[in-house]
């Protein structure tokens, strides 16, 4: 397993975690999911029965079923990165990754969008930024790529949101309509294209306005973690699942 991908797993469990009340936390195990979760991404490379044992977990543990979605983003990319490559030459061009891709159209969030150019970002040094992620990344300006267009209609209409307060942009969240797309992910992401290092002050007031705060936790420390890894949270972040 890559190390990116390890650390995003880390972070966004223990970022669900934290995002709890102190009662709710008294009463979950995230030291049990972790591990439980890290060995569903184990074994054979195939895709649709690592997410049934995905699922089998993530039905066990209730607490954190808001993160499923983003933990199936982070198995799409561990498989790409390290499951195809045991795989014949060009799996994911073949009729059966095809197929999998058709049943599996509902599944995970659109920060795997994300989640794909920070790979490419970190393989070519490039560093993140906003438009060049649409333009260049989702190529919403050609004609043949309208629908991501429509996807992201709100984060291309609120990029000055990257200038702004975090206040700011969870005022205009707040406004966009809950059968949005991006809705369930304009918030992190805006908020790390926003601040593409953040600090435990920021991430604080990051939580303060949020609505859903283990999956906002969760989220946006998976993003930060597989871009930059876990060393940037403080130590007593990741207690939570050590042994």
């Amino acid at each position: 397993m890559e190390v990116q991908v390890s650390q995003a797993i880390d972070a966004i469990i223990s970022g669900c975690w934290n995002g709890l009340s102190e009662s709710q936390q008294a009463s979950v195990n995230p030291k049990d999911l972790h591990q439980s979760v890290l060995a569903a991404f184990e074994g054979e490379p195939d895709f649709l029965l690592k997410l049934k044992k995905l699922d089998e977990v993530m039905d066990e543990y209730p607490f954190a079923d808001s993160i499923r979605e983003v933990l199936v983003d982070i198995l799409f990319i561990h498989f790409f990165s390290t499951d195809a490559q045991r795989l014949e030459e060009d799996y994911l061009d073949s009729d059966e990754w095809e197929n999998i891709e058709d049943e599996t159209i509902e599944r995970g969030t659109e920060l795997l969008n994300l989640f794909l150019y920070l790979k490419e970002c970190k393989e070519e040094d490039d560093e993140p930024e906003l438009s060049h992620f649409l333009k260049e990344f989702l190529l919403i300006d050609e004609d043949e790529f309208q629908d991501e267009y429509e996807i992201y209609e709100q984060v291309i209409a609120n990029q000055i949101l990257v200038e702004a307060e975090t206040s700011e942009i969870a005022r205009v969240y707040k406004l966009i309509p809950e059968d949005d797309d991006v809705k369930p992910v304009f918030y992190p992401l805006m908020t790390f294209f926003a601040n593409l290092i953040i600090d435990e002050a920021e991430f604080n007031e990051y939580l303060k306005h949020s609505e859903n705060k283990p999956y906002d936790a969760a989220t946006l420390a998976g993003i930060y973690a597989y871009y930059h890894g876990t060393a940037i949270f403080p130590k007593t972040f990741l207690n939570c699942i050590q042994k």
